[in-house]
């Protein structure tokens, strides 16, 4: 069959797109960098590393170090801030035709409520805004706002000055993500981005400390995968009328399905762009493929699929 009967739209709550693959926050870097090797214009999404309301340097090195099944970093959210990035980045995003997704993180409420009310007067090819809850606290003494759901309900009430539909990025660290998920929707968000990294550490034997400069970080990559995978299809079990964005541990179009089939509406490749920059393009190609082999090629129908 042509690949021309494949029907990849979807749509993310309010959020139409031609196809369910996007870059992952974090991953791919503020801007263009990955438009060598990817036609952004072609991903469903680019969606930028997470950005505060003012520059933040991020921790000290090393940041990253590799695993086994992918990776540990911490990297620390370094960033220019929001100005910045419309000024110097979001114009050679517009210029490639990319359909932008902006990140945003804050270590206190009220810096969520700046981030958000700087990209209100942003143009129209930034279709929504990731609010990033996966960070310390500074209110509750460094522990994570998607760690409580009062405190996920509160940080996304205070991001609806972004005038634009909003996801919330949620942690896998807790016990009980389905009530997350619909702490942020109360607060909200129109869809959840599940998930982020897992919390980690590593220790070099020789000199007993621990590989990272920051000492722990956050696991991402194929390891997390199945985690990835449970989060989405127990919390789509939970709230089937919540839009979900699956990622962690996306390198191929087969894991991109079995996000879908969990219940996710899209998808987001991350780590896998390290070691292939090309992989958010090639993760399309082969889930286009995966597609055509299905009695129905339309993405609506595989959505949720492993409920039925």
């Amino acid at each position: 069959m042509d690949l021309s009967t494949v029907d990849l739209t979807t749509a993310v709550g309010s959020v139409a797109l031609p196809n369910p693959v996007m870059t992952a926050s974090g991953t791919a870097g503020h801007g263009t960098e990955l438009a060598p090797y990817v036609e952004l214009s072609t991903l469903g999404a680019v969606v930028v590393k997470s950005l505060s309301p003012d520059p933040w340097a991020g921790n000290a090195a090393p940041r990253v170090h590799e695993t086994p099944a992918g990776m540990l970093n911490s990297v620390g959210l370094q960033g220019p801030g929001v100005e910045a990035w419309l000024a110097d980045d979001l114009p050679a995003l517009q210029a490639l035709g990319a359909r932008i997704v902006v990140s945003i993180w804050g270590r206190s409420v009220d810096e969520y409520a700046r981030a958000a009310a700087m990209l209100a007067a942003a143009p129209a090819e930034v279709i929504a805004v990731e609010v990033n809850l996966s960070c310390p606290n500074v209110e509750s003494r460094g522990s994570m706002f998607a760690h409580s759901a009062a405190a996920t309900t509160e940080a996304m009430a205070a991001t609806a000055a972004c005038n634009r539909p909003r996801w919330a990025k949620l942690s896998p660290n807790v016990t009980d993500l389905p009530s997350i998920a619909a702490a942020a929707r109360a607060g909200g968000a129109e869809a959840v981005t599940l998930v982020n990294t897992l919390m980690g550490l590593l220790i070099d034997p020789d000199t007993r400390r621990p590989r990272l400069g920051n000492g722990g970080g956050g696991l991402s990559g194929p390891a997390i995968h199945p985690v990835a995978v449970r989060a989405v299809y127990e919390t789509h079990a939970a709230h089937p009328d919540l839009p979900i964005i699956g990622v962690g541990g996306v390198a191929s179009g087969a894991d991109a399905a079995e996000l879908l089939l969990a219940g996710a509406s899209a998808v987001q490749v991350g780590t896998a762009t390290f070691a292939d920059p090309r992989a958010p393009a090639r993760v399309l190609k082969e889930l286009t493929e995966w597609m055509r082999r299905q009695p129905d090629q339309r993405l609506e129908t595989i959505i949720g699929g492993a409920h039925d």
